[in-house]
């Protein structure tokens, strides 16, 4: 059996702002945006080339057993990328603030690339949500 995860929470304060960001400044392609029941609003959007979305919601109940996020409060959900220096270039264009490019050495993080998986930027959504992007060897893209 596979286990795939197909979807990642993304908790926001306003959805309409979320949607512009996600779509217009990071890129992410939007996939639903629905009011599924009174006044439950979803909105589903996938960075290119991924299988895994991201959804944005407002007005659903936490799944049973679970606790509902404040906005903000996800942290390091990795992207990657095969090309990082791109990748920043498209993001600051879009104007989205990212961090300059860091790999993880001797004294910790130091700024520029480092080798083969060691290359990464950091970006926060409007609601302080907070995102790693990863270089990642293009071999791997064809998975």
């Amino acid at each position: 059996m596979n286990w795939t995860l197909e979807v990642v929470l993304v908790p926001v304060t306003d959805m309409d702002r979320s949607k512009e960001f996600y779509a217009d400044k990071v890129g992410f392609t939007v996939d639903l945006d629905t009011e599924v029941a009174p006044g439950i609003r979803i909105i589903q959007l996938t960075p290119p080339g991924s299988r895994c979305s991201i959804a944005l919601e407002h007005g659903m109940p936490p799944a049973p057993g679970t606790r509902q996020m404040a906005p903000g409060m996800l942290q390091g959900v990795q992207l990657c990328v095969t090309d990082i220096e791109a990748a920043r270039k498209e993001l600051t264009e879009r104007g989205v603030e990212v961090s300059p490019v860091r790999h993880v050495g001797e004294k910790g993080w130091e700024d520029g690339k480092g080798d083969t998986w060691n290359s990464f930027l950091t970006f926060t959504d409007p609601d302080g949500n907070g995102w790693v992007v990863q270089e990642a060897p293009s071999e791997l893209s064809e998975r």
